[in-house]
């Protein structure tokens, strides 16, 4: 395995916390809302990637390690998006499964601005059967660990507490708190909280300045009986205490930013410098560095994702089969969808699409387009426009929503729906079709569903020609 400039692996690092979806939708301001002096965001596109300790680990893969997330995904589509987005980014997950959803986290920007968040979360926890052998045999090959905590209780299992416990008398563990979460374990190699997370764990109010700062980190030192301790403190650097010396702050330059994603940042160029040999000191003056450059490019919104994955794709109208898919997925539904020319519908059509409905709990039609059809079919079709197509079919009781593409194949489509099944007639067979593969990078599946024997569109015409 490899980095993404083609050098060689740094180290096997494994990063355990709680996993999010990130969403960002993005628009222009130019009025303000009748109703309320609110500002209205137009022309919104959207982004998603991995959230919360999965952005962590999509940096640490980023930087060229050979990493392992252990962490819990929810069931539905949110939990299933992460598990394919990590795929694709070459990071093994140890999934200890979560009672409940994966949580989203919706940012809505405008020319740089965060105008406002919105958390999606149910309450939730990790499962509480025991900690699997696959996690435990990752803890204990590691070179490092980075427990990245976002507080919804994974670094709180006793189990698994017990046997970071055990890496940390063998290899560099690093933890970053969350102000929700719980305190590290006893022995880490470093603790990164911000100055707002140190005050909350000191059991003190925000400190003003770097000599309050000093206290609190002083305070968790012994208190958490840490190496090292680094207060983050945005574009003022890191507040560094390590055991037996006295405190120094870390500067940093001026950076203006998205700063989303730079407190993972520094967590997880530190743990991969300590599981390099280098010494708390230099992993900390390296991760200040990281985080400012970071920043300073834009933040988690520039996140390297795979190549074909949607990104900033245009947020759809109502109406829309992708916006019925994602509602269907959010409150945990099953999307199927099937796809065909449908010049001519017939009970062949009608009997594969109510068997196609019968999976789930919405259907989504990929209708090829009029140039689609006549690239596969010939100059004499289609014998009827898409949009004729499409009204035929959604007004069948079976049909939930036509999405039309102009590809050969829907594969494109189908990553923008993420269906959970695609069902095609028994004509076909999963080694012919090209939408297998995509529907596995997220676990969705093919159904092939049963043939009408002598019912054909060609038939048809053909039929029609003769009686002509």
């Amino acid at each position: 395995m490899a980095a993404r400039d083609g050098s060689a692996v740094v180290s096997r690092l494994v990063v355990v916390g709680d996993a999010l979806l990130d969403r960002d939708l993005y628009g222009e301001i130019e009025r303000l809302c009748p109703e309320a002096p609110a500002p209205v965001v137009e022309g919104l596109r959207i982004s998603s990637r991995p959230g919360g300790a999965a952005l962590a680990a999509t940096l640490a893969a980023d930087e060229g390690h050979e990493v392992t997330f252990v962490t819990a995904l929810g069931e539905g589509s949110a939990g299933r998006e992460v598990a394919a987005l990590l795929s694709q980014l070459d990071v093994q997950v140890v999934d200890l499964r979560l009672d409940g959803r994966t949580p989203q986290k919706v940012r809505v920007l405008s020319r740089g601005y965060l105008l406002l968040r919105l958390d999606h979360a149910d309450r939730s926890a990790p499962g509480t059967g025991p900690l699997s052998g696959e996690a435990r045999a990752a803890l204990r090959s590691a070179e490092a660990i980075l427990v990245s905590d976002y507080g919804r209780g994974l670094a709180a299992r006793r189990d698994l507490r017990a046997t970071l416990v055990e890496a940390a008398d063998r290899i560099p563990v690093v933890w970053d708190p969350h102000p929700k979460g719980c305190a590290p374990i006893l022995g880490v190699r470093l603790a990164t909280p911000n100055s707002v997370e140190a005050a909350g764990f000191a059991g003190a109010v925000l400190a003003a300045g770097i000599p309050g700062v000093r206290v609190h980190a002083r305070t968790l030192l012994e208190r958490w009986r840490a190496e090292a301790v680094a207060v983050t403190l945005g574009r003022d650097g890191a507040l560094l205490h390590e055991v037996g010396r006295s405190p120094r702050l870390i500067p940093s330059t001026d950076a203006d930013g998205d700063v989303c994603g730079a407190g993972d940042r520094f967590a997880v160029t530190a743990a991969g410098l300590l599981s390099e040999g280098a010494s708390v000191a230099s992993a900390v003056e390296g991760a200040v560095r990281a985080a400012t450059s970071f920043v300073a490019g834009g933040g988690a919104a520039t996140v390297a994702l795979p190549a074909g994955w949607p990104v900033e794709a245009p947020l759809l109208p109502p109406g829309s089969a992708e916006q019925l898919a994602a509602a269907v997925r959010s409150r945990g539904g099953t999307v199927v969808a099937t796809g065909g020319c449908f010049d001519l519908l017939h009970a062949g059509h009608v009997t594969m699409l109510e068997a196609a409905r019968s999976l789930g709990d919405c259907l989504v039609v990929c209708l090829n387009s009029d140039a689609s059809v006549r690239r596969l079919k010939g100059a004499g079709r289609p014998l009827q426009r898409q949009e004729d197509r499409a009204a035929v079919l959604e007004a069948l009781r079976a049909v939930d929503a036509v999405a039309v593409f102009d590809e050969d194949t829907p594969e494109a489509l189908l990553m923008r729906l993420r269906v959970d099944v695609w069902a095609k007639g028994a004509d076909y067979t999963q080694r012919r079709l090209p939408e297998a593969s995509v529907l596995r990078q997220w676990g969705g599946r093919v159904e092939i569903l049963p043939y009408v024997e002598g019912r054909s569109t060609t038939g048809l015409i053909q039929a029609l020609e003769f009686g002509a």
